[in-house]
């Protein structure tokens, strides 16, 4: 019953995907200069801004690679992925060969050239997504290599591992940019299976099970210091749900196209993930090492990342316990998190007051993806 439950679900998000997101982030399409706005009223008028976020221009290039793969007007999405492609490749790339951090909303210009590890990970997400339709692979592909060699030429830790998260390299580390690295990488490695991006997925991976996961309860955290050894004081006790829920999803995506067994450090951090889980399915902020709340708030992207890591573990195990919790998620997600109309509340209190005071693009990176796997894993 809970298979067949899912099923129904998977094609309930691809109507709400085909009928009322792309429609609704499709019709803002692109501004006066050419980018992807960064933000709407929650009543879905365009908000302006001075500066957008290169981030944001990639999340919002794979949103419309994900609609064409889905096969939604599939020349018009064609359209807004190359112009993501062409800023990405070009107006958000710096002297160095990196991506640059902010826009010019106005004139579409690099307005802070700085590297950045997280934005740089999306900027290549999005070429690897791009490769996979609707784009010719050649300059996605191409592109995404150029980027990679100025990111070992110029950020890679060879003393530690992984990369620098900004240049200078930070006293701080964060595992959160090398999540996302590892996900562009998964990509990549779909479009261009001679480019290396496997192995150094695999790099990443290592780091995870080494540094990563290795403080109290072998969870996944956050902060670190320059060597990777586990912060001083507060950040040393706080963990997000949701990151351990992505990291199950994208632990279970690295055993599928390395062809390894999945790693046992994803059985912890989705035990651990449930039992952060209030009787309903919803995903919090942040929690301490033994589960008790620190930020009991709930935005939407915890939530698609538990629909995301009971849908890995569904489809490890074939377990009607994992399309159950699958089912949860979702439901949270389509009454609480997403609107009718193509949009989303993005953040509520733990009381269930809205906090949200408008809708950021940004967000759309991580619904259509967790709806995409959904669509996927259940074959709607």
């Amino acid at each position: 019953m809970s298979t067949n439950a899912l099923r129904r679900r998977a094609k309930e998000a691809r109507l709400w995907l085909t009928e009322s997101c792309f429609p609704l982030w499709a019709e803002h399409g692109l501004t006066s200069a050419g980018l992807f706005p960064e933000v709407l009223s929650l009543s879905h008028d365009d908000l302006a801004r001075d500066t957008t976020r290169v981030r944001v221009q990639a999340r919002q290039t794979y949103v419309f690679a994900e609609a064409w793969r889905l096969g939604w007007k599939r020349d018009n999405v064609a359209r807004l992925v190359q112009s993501g492609v062409s800023i990405l490749t070009s107006r958000a790339l710096a002297p160095s060969g990196l991506p640059g951090r902010i826009l010019d909303a106005g004139r579409g210009t690099l307005a802070d050239a700085s590297f950045d590890l997280y934005d740089t990970a999306f900027v290549l997400f999005a070429l690897g997504e791009a490769a996979r339709g609707p784009l010719s692979p050649a300059v996605p592909v191409a592109a995404a290599r150029q980027i990679l060699g100025a990111l070992d030429r110029l950020a890679r830790d060879a003393a530690n591992g992984g990369y620098a998260e900004a240049l200078p390299a930070p006293a701080t580390r964060l595992q959160n940019p090398h999540m996302h690295l590892l996900e562009a990488c998964l990509s990549l490695h779909r479009a261009d299976r001679e480019g290396g991006h496997l192995a150094r997925a695999s790099e990443i991976i290592s780091l995870f099970e080494t540094k990563f996961s290795a403080g109290l309860g072998g969870l996944l955290g956050e902060r670190f210091k320059a060597d990777w050894s586990e912060p001083d004081g507060e950040a040393a006790t706080l963990v997000e749900p949701g990151h351990q829920f992505e990291w199950v999803w994208l632990l279970h995506t690295w055993s599928r196209l390395a062809q390894k067994p999945l790693p046992e450090h994803a059985a912890r951090l989705y035990a651990f993930g449930l039992s952060t889980l209030d009787e309903a399915g919803r995903a919090c902020q942040e929690v301490t090492r033994t589960g008790a709340p620190h930020d009991p708030s709930r935005r939407t992207w915890p939530q698609t990342e538990a629909l995301k890591a009971h849908l890995a573990m569904y489809e490890q195990r074939g377990d009607a316990r994992h399309a159950a919790a699958a089912c949860r998620s979702f439901d949270v997600l389509m009454d609480e998190f997403l609107t009718e109309d193509g949009g989303w509340i993005d953040h509520f209190a733990a009381d269930g007051s809205v906090l949200a005071q408008n809708m950021p693009a940004s967000t759309g990176y991580h619904v259509v993806l967790a709806l995409a796997e959904l669509i996927r894993v259940m074959d709607a």
